[in-house]
């Protein structure tokens, strides 16, 4: 699904991570973790060609969604419309099940202005479930969401990666998923940086 090859990128023209080599298969999450500023959005950014490596190789098989802090919501829309209109860019169809999945169905005629933050947050990661793409770069997806909400994404995350999708995820928390692990502390662009072949597990 997705491979790297020794892998630098940057943010501002300047080397943030280098050296990184790693690969995501079918069925598989990778997490990525480690302190902020250390390169996580950079490299997610970079793995979903909004902006250039400085060096290495990129692979991917099929196309990416990529969910970043903003929601992409439109206040004076409600959610179905939302979704709707996030649909028709993608080709496909505004379900009940999606609504159902992200605990939505309830709200589908509220206007988005109107929303708390979870609820926000539960309506831009619904996008996810309508792009049809099955590689999902998510950079700190569960920021505003509580416990139950929480668990109720990862269970969707869960659904697609036994539909033979794969997801690379930079997240603070444990969010209870049975994904590989790269610390990307291991990676800083330093001529020091070390511990290469222990961070990913």
């Amino acid at each position: 699904m997705l491979r790297v090859r020794d892998l630098t990128v940057a943010r501002g023209g300047l080397a943030v991570l280098e050296g990184l080599t790693f690969a995501v298969a079918p069925g598989e999450a990778l997490v990525l973790s480690g302190p902020n500023g250390v390169g996580k959005t950079t490299l997610l950014r970079t793995l979903a060609g909004l902006q250039p490596p400085l060096a290495g190789e990129i692979e991917a098989t099929g196309q990416a969604a990529y969910a970043s802090h903003a929601d992409g919501v439109k206040g004076q829309l409600t959610v179905a419309e939302n979704l709707r209109f996030w649909a028709g860019i993608y080709g496909t169809r505004l379900t009940d099940d999606v609504l159902a999945a992200f605990a939505l169905a309830d709200l589908a005629d509220r206007p988005a202005r109107t929303l708390s933050a979870g609820q926000l947050r539960r309506t831009g990661l619904a996008r996810l479930a309508l792009t049809g793409r099955p590689l999902w770069l998510l950079d700190e997806p569960t920021v505003s969401l509580d416990a139950e909400s929480v668990a109720l994404f990862a269970g969707q995350v869960r659904r697609h990666l036994a539909t033979g999708g794969a997801a690379v995820i930079a997240s603070h928390i444990d969010i209870g998923l049975d994904a590989l692990r790269l610390d990307l502390r291991a990676y800083v662009a330093t001529e020091t940086a070390t511990g290469r072949d222990e961070a990913f597990l």
